[in-house]
């Protein structure tokens, strides 16, 4: 018994002088205290002595237990020593290297140009209404004017998530909710994303953005509505652009309009100018008087009351702003891009 004990401690210690890491210390404890280890293979062998031989014997493979604990607790703990070196040595900072700079992001073009639209509409009077962008049809479509089957709808090809419920298709909805929750005067702009089931090209997106307004209330006529224009395109391209308004049409205003303003760059004096394309106009925005249908539909006299409507592309608009070719850089978060707009 105190050969095997003595060969047993001989080997532990040999294995232990070798350990270098916790890992094989855990195995070395499991070859000689686990449940199959040599000290519990020996105490089992126990019964097989006679009970005058037990108690001596278990005192010498309990003292030699010990010993093997006592071993592998002091190699541990020059182990652990050592990797909590290593691990120090590797995390160790160099306090004269230059410190790295923290990258400062800055807001996107989008969120730029509808910035400074919201601002010149807030500084007319006007306020900031939001809606959902999962819409009712009956907000989208029907209660401008738009009712099922009418050709409009086609022009609007749309994303339905079921019958009644679609991505919104402009941000015109709002406007309808605001008109059976709000009454006149009214004064909103409605900005925000909208959805179309378009293909995506230079000039096209299934997703872009809006920004509508619309005024309501008694008197209101066609010459507050070319005012109200004309004061939005002078801040937003500078005082000396012109506007004009070509006739157009639109299923919620009658009459309806679209709105150019004179190159800002060229002012219509280069052919080759690279925003106007020689044409000396740009058009900004869609717009017309409320058609009184709508107003009626959304519980407001007509005859007492009458407004106007507008809607603009903010893509658009941030494109021409910024002489930028391909609508798709807008979208594809492009850093070499992004970073020409800090700072703006």
């Amino acid at each position: 018994m105190k050969e095997k004990l003595d060969n047993i401690i001989k080997n532990a210690q040999a294995e232990l002088s070798k350990a270098e890491n916790t890992k094989e210390l855990n195995d070395i404890r499991q070859q000689n205290l686990g449940k199959k280890g040599a000290f519990t293979e020996l105490l089992k062998s126990l019964g097989s002595l006679s009970p005058d031989e037990r108690p001596q014997a278990g005192k010498i493979i309990n003292e030699a237990r010990m010993m093997f604990e006592n071993m592998l607790t002091e190699q541990e703990k020059k182990i652990k020593s050592l990797e909590k070196q290593i691990k120090l040595s590797l995390e160790t900072i160099d306090v004269t290297l230059p410190g790295e700079k923290s990258s400062i992001g800055s807001a996107h073009p989008l969120s730029l140009v509808r910035d400074e639209i919201e601002n010149i509409f807030i500084a007319m009077g006007f306020e900031i209404a939001e809606g959902p962008e999962i819409e009712l049809d009956h907000f989208n479509f029907e209660l401008l004017n738009v009712p099922k089957g009418h050709p409009a709808r086609d022009m609007q090809d749309s994303f339905y998530v079921d019958e009644t419920r679609l991505l919104r298709t402009h941000t015109s909805p709002v406007q309808a909710r605001v008109m059976t929750t709000q009454k006149p005067p009214i004064r909103i702009i409605c900005p925000g994303r909208v959805y179309r089931f378009d293909e995506v090209d230079a000039t096209h997106s299934p997703v872009f953005h809006q920004c509508e307004g619309l005024v309501v209330d008694r008197g209101i006529n066609m010459a507050h509505l070319r005012g109200t224009i004309d004061v939005f395109a002078k801040r937003m391209y500078g005082s000396k652009v012109k506007t004009r308004f070509r006739p157009s049409f639109f299923p919620f205003t009658e009459p309806s309009a679209e709105v150019d303003v004179s190159c800002y760059l060229c002012g219509g004096e280069d052919k080759n100018c690279r925003v106007c394309k020689g044409s000396g106009w740009i058009e900004i925005l869609g717009c017309g008087m409320v058609n009184p249908n709508v107003l009626k539909m959304c519980g407001i006299d007509p005859d007492i009351y009458s407004g106007f409507a507008f809607g603009m592309g903010i893509d658009r608009i941030t494109t021409s702003r910024y002489t930028i070719s391909d609508l798709r850089t807008l979208f594809e978060n492009d850093m070499r891009f992004l970073k020409q707009f800090q700072g703006l």
